[in-house]
């Protein structure tokens, strides 16, 4: 090869360099400016939107696993109960109500969880702080969710009905739990006396009978209860607030479920008949008065003259010849009062509990009533 020739490949490798260099840099100018082109994620932003729904989620993933909510696809299905989930994870997390494990406690009350989720909502209760509040009566929720919940009510739309029977239900939820009752499924059972329950918190409720544990004590009268509710609407017949009227003749009631059994009057539906002579009611108990006249048993006498009477309303009527006023009955031991007052005292003598007690002395009473009394005895000079 002369000289000429090797100046002249010489060149040519010096050129191709020179290129292959353009080339690479041309490229990895072209592959930054893609990136540049493409729109900047921050961290945590929602870039994936629902079609249906709007709802928005940072990771494509989420996304699909949310879209299997609307297309009704419940793969995974509770061997023990039949529920079904789109995800194996959530049917993971129900699977822990049957096992009975709670790993979460609450601290304050001792109420345990399945989920950590569920007990930082219940320790919202113990806050006392409930920042939702409805604009129609004023209650107030710990969370958004219960308010929307609670503002159905008020809407009156009831948009779930059952398609068994008709009943319809401003929630999913309660249509769920609902239809479980024509299903004939009851997966909770009580160990001690086998009753079974379509709902694990109807067992839990039911099991407070056999412990005897009554922690709720009415202040008026001392009658305990083993749920708050059950207080509550006790404690109507000691305030006198009747909030459930019938609209055709102005009778008040303490309870919805007896206002729906008085309206079986005017509705002139009699369901219950009476296999010794035909007639027909529309109450069960009114059947069972009806069934006394039959037997010829008169239970309930005067106190006053010994006439006796087969039902209770009858011989109440007929004490007024004596008092000249309406009475009140203890529905225990018959003795008539003028006053309701005077019933609700003499109520504490049927009762072997003492839930008042004195504070100088610890001594322990029966009724109110009987404490201040005795309390006369410590203010004495």
């Amino acid at each position: 090869m002369t000289s000429t020739q090797k100046n002249l490949h010489s060149n040519r490798w010096r050129c191709h360099l020179v290129f292959a260099r353009s080339v690479d840099q041309h490229g990895a100018r072209s592959q930054r400016s893609q990136e540049a082109d493409k729109p900047h994620r921050r961290k945590g932003e929602k870039t994936y939107s629902c079609d249906e729904c709007g709802k928005s989620f940072t990771q494509a993933g989420h996304l699909k696993k949310h879209q299997l909510i609307h297309s009704g696809v419940k793969p995974y299905s509770c061997d023990l109960c039949g529920k079904s989930f789109t995800q194996a994870g959530h049917l993971k997390k129900h699977q822990l109500i049957h096992s009975g494990v709670k790993p979460y406690s609450c601290e304050l009350c001792g109420k345990s969880f399945t989920q950590v989720g569920h007990l930082k909502k219940h320790q919202l209760i113990h806050s006392g702080v409930k920042p939702y509040s409805c604009d129609l009566c004023g209650k107030s929720f710990t969370q958004a969710g219960h308010l929307k919940k609670h503002q159905l009510i008020h809407s009156g739309v009831k948009p779930y009905s059952c398609e068994l029977c008709g009943k319809s239900f401003t929630q999913v939820g309660h249509l769920k739990k609902h239809q479980l009752i024509h299903s004939g499924v009851k997966p909770y059972s009580c160990e001690l006396c086998g009753k079974s329950f379509t709902e694990a918190g109807g067992l839990k409720t039911h099991q407070l009978i056999h412990s005897g544990f009554k922690p709720y004590s009415c202040e008026l009268c001392g009658k305990s209860f083993n749920r708050a509710g059950n207080l509550k609407t006790h404690q109507l017949f000691h305030s006198g607030f009747k909030p459930y009227n019938c609209e055709l003749c102005g009778k008040s009631f303490n309870w919805a479920g007896n206002l729906k059994r008085h309206q079986l009057i005017h509705s002139v539906v009699k369901s219950y008949s009476c296999e010794l002579c035909g007639k027909t009611l529309a109450q069960n108990t009114n059947l069972q008065r009806h069934l006394v006249t039959h037997s010829g048993i008169k239970a309930y006498s005067c106190d006053f003259c010994g006439k006796s009477f087969r039902d209770k309303h009858y011989r109440n009527i007929h004490l007024r010849i004596h008092t000249g006023n309406d009475v009140y009955c203890c529905d225990q031991c018959g003795k008539p009062f003028t006053t309701d007052a005077q019933l609700q005292q003499h109520m504490f003598s049927h009762t072997e509990e003492r839930p008042y007690k004195c504070d100088l002395c610890e001594k322990t009473f029966k009724s109110p009533y009987h404490l201040k009394k005795h309390q006369q005895i410590h203010t004495r000079k």
